[in-house]
């Protein structure tokens, strides 16, 4: 299965921000634990990320004209008021899944809405970098 990973403003910023929200772990080594642990259940993975709203929006339309299987998209703070990162997921009708390191439920109130969850099969949340590995578990039973 070819996947494609998306990630949101600050993920760059892992293991310098927040690290008793986001741990200790390097962007780098979260890009190499989601790439190495894909490759172990037999798919390809490409991970990217932009601080940028306009720039995640060209990685999903990329992700359409590549002929991806599966997007596992962590929006950062565009989570809770990103309309064109959600209009732009329901554009390319790709099973989508949400993803937070943190379980965004037990965070500030605002961090509690999500415009991009309802297009996406799915939210999962709360679990760190193991997130990202439930996200692909998740996507490989939707595409069966």
């Amino acid at each position: 299965m070819k996947l494609m990973v998306i990630n949101g403003p600050n993920l760059n910023f892992l293991g310098i921000r927040e690290k008793d929200v986001y741990g200790t772990m390097r962007y780098e080594d979260l890009c190499r634990y989601i790439t190495e642990e894909a490759q172990k259940r037999g798919h390809t993975v490409s991970v990217l990320q932009s601080n940028r709203e306009g720039k995640l929006i060209d990685f999903l339309q990329q992700a359409y004209r590549e002929h991806v299987e599966g997007i596992i998209i962590n929006p950062g703070a565009y989570t809770h008021y990103s309309y064109a990162i959600r209009d732009a997921i329901a554009a390319v009708r790709l099973p989508c899944v949400e993803v937070h390191m943190s379980n965004v439920h037990a965070r500030e109130e605002f961090r509690h809405k999500s415009v991009i969850g309802p297009v996406c099969a799915g939210v999962i949340a709360g679990f760190g970098k193991h997130s990202y590995l439930l996200a692909v578990d998740a996507v490989k039973s939707i595409i069966g």
